[in-house]
């Protein structure tokens, strides 16, 4: 028998039990939450800089294709996804979470901050616009290691009961990064004025990204390795082996739920990035709002999302993970057409609503999917099943959502194709939740179970003690 660990009083032996440290913890969602801050701080930044950034960099184009070029190399970003995924998804098994998310934090931070030093159209002409797309490519590369690595990380740090409550900062760390990085944008754009702007203002949110990148390395430098990675590290040591992932492999054996989380994150980010990054473009290219307006009216409901997500994660935790994403998906099915049709009333109040019909079941989607995803796969191949099957899903539907329903809006002339595309992402949702594996409160595969006392500990390896016995 396994002797008590430090700390623990020896009548309660706890096995091989894994108790989760507070400190560590405490420290995984703080270096987890800054990453996907920054991450999403360059995608609000973007987001709301489209309109403005389309004459600097395609200064000879008209509105709408300016704003389908920007679109479009906001789509690219996504389309370099999967590489990453595959890539960092692959190291961080074979070397670790914690050194994984150290370089693609460092390289979406560096990528960022370098785009605020881009020259415009008018001193390099079209390589301009070729710069840019560079960088949001290696932006694409580096997040698609990102969020996953991400959410492998604290969902491996994180005590089994509690997984949708902690898991959820990372949604709402993504939220929060989208609207300090919106809020920015537009706040400058009120102060100085469009022209102002488009003159070379637009340059500092970007460059804000370096010292926010330094403050979020610092802080992600101080976590610990997971307790399964390094588990599964001891083991591979024992036994005299190294950890060695086979992508072919991985894939052979955990295609059926890569499968389920490429269905689930297109009907959920479908939804997710048309409401972040679409409705500020929709609001002043389709419906013809101040620029400035239309970010007022998304703005504060982003930001009450963002505090949502982590209850919706608890919730998670108290009903399992089906329900809440049942009503997710039929609140989209439902609602979408309505919600379209007051947001393009002329009452500012119909607009708010509407944009909240789209807001709220987005919240009960990424708050309780943060803990979803990680635990349909076993630890040794989790950070690359997750990783890949992902951000093949983001770079087909997630990151090309705004592209797609803008395209449909202008080639129909009815903003209800943008509710008829989002209802049917979620039927898909909805058939592919009918196959999802509760896994609320349940340890990790291939992991032993994460708890926060020792007593806690103690009645499941007494519990394991007498079902061998019996």
């Amino acid at each position: 028998m396994q002797e008590p660990r430090a700390g623990v009083p020896p009548q309660l032996d706890t096995g091989t039990v894994n108790i989760v440290q507070k400190r560590d913890l405490r420290r995984a969602v703080r270096g987890t939450f800054v990453g996907n801050v920054m991450e999403w701080y360059d995608v609000g930044v973007f987001g709301y800089l489209i309109v403005t950034l389309g004459p600097v960099f395609l200064p000879d184009a008209n509105q709408a294709t300016q704003v389908i070029f920007m679109l479009g190399t906001f789509a690219s970003t996504y389309l370099f996804r999967p590489l990453g995924g595959l890539f960092f998804g692959w190291l961080g098994d074979k070397i670790g979470r914690k050194r994984v998310l150290f370089m693609t934090l460092t390289l979406v931070a560096v990528a960022t901050f370098l785009i605020g030093l881009l020259p415009g159209h008018a001193t390099i002409g079209t390589t301009a616009a070729a710069l840019l797309v560079a960088l949001k490519i290696l932006q694409g590369f580096s997040a698609g290691g990102e969020f996953t690595g991400a959410l492998t990380f604290i969902s491996e740090s994180a005590p089994d009961r509690r997984r949708g409550f902690y898991a959820a900062f990372l949604d709402s760390g993504s939220y929060l990064g989208f609207v300090l990085g919106a809020a920015i944008v537009t706040a400058m754009q009120i102060m100085f004025g469009q022209q102002a702007m488009e003159d070379g203002l637009w340059r500092v949110p970007f460059l804000i990204a370096g010292p926010l990148g330094l403050i979020a390395v610092y802080l992600r430098m101080r976590v610990e390795e997971t307790p399964h990675f390094a588990a599964l590290v001891a083991e591979q040591d024992a036994a005299g082996g190294s950890l060695r992932v086979n992508p072919l492999r991985v894939f052979a054996a955990n295609w059926k739920p890569m499968l389920l989380v490429i269905l689930l994150v297109a009907a959920a980010n479908s939804a997710g990035y048309a409401f972040t990054s679409y409705m500020p473009t929709y609001l002043s290219t389709v419906l013809q709002h101040d620029a400035i307006q239309g970010n007022l009216f998304s703005l504060p409901l982003m930001l009450l999302m963002a505090c949502l997500m982590p209850f919706v994660g608890l919730l998670s935790d108290r009903v399992g993970r089906r329900p809440v994403l049942f009503a997710a998906a039929i609140w989209i099915i439902v609602l979408s057409y309505p919600a379209f049709a007051l947001i393009g009333s002329d009452s500012s109040f119909g607009v708010i609503a509407g944009l909240a019909l789209i807001g709220i079941p987005v919240a009960l989607y990424m708050g309780t999917l943060a803990a979803t995803y990680p635990a349909m796969f076993p630890t040794a191949s989790r950070n690359t099943s997750l990783g890949v099957s992902y951000n093949i899903s983001i770079a087909l539907f997630g990151g090309t959502a705004p592209l797609v329903i803008d395209s449909l809006v202008r080639a129909t002339g009815t903003p209800a194709a943008a509710a008829f595309y989002l209802m049917g992402m979620s039927v898909i949702g909805l058939i592919t939740i009918c196959f999802l594996p509760e896994t609320a409160g349940k340890p990790l595969q291939g992991s032993e179970p994460n708890v926060e006392t020792a007593q806690e500990a103690h009645e499941i390896h007494t519990a394991r003690l007498h079902a061998s016995a019996s």
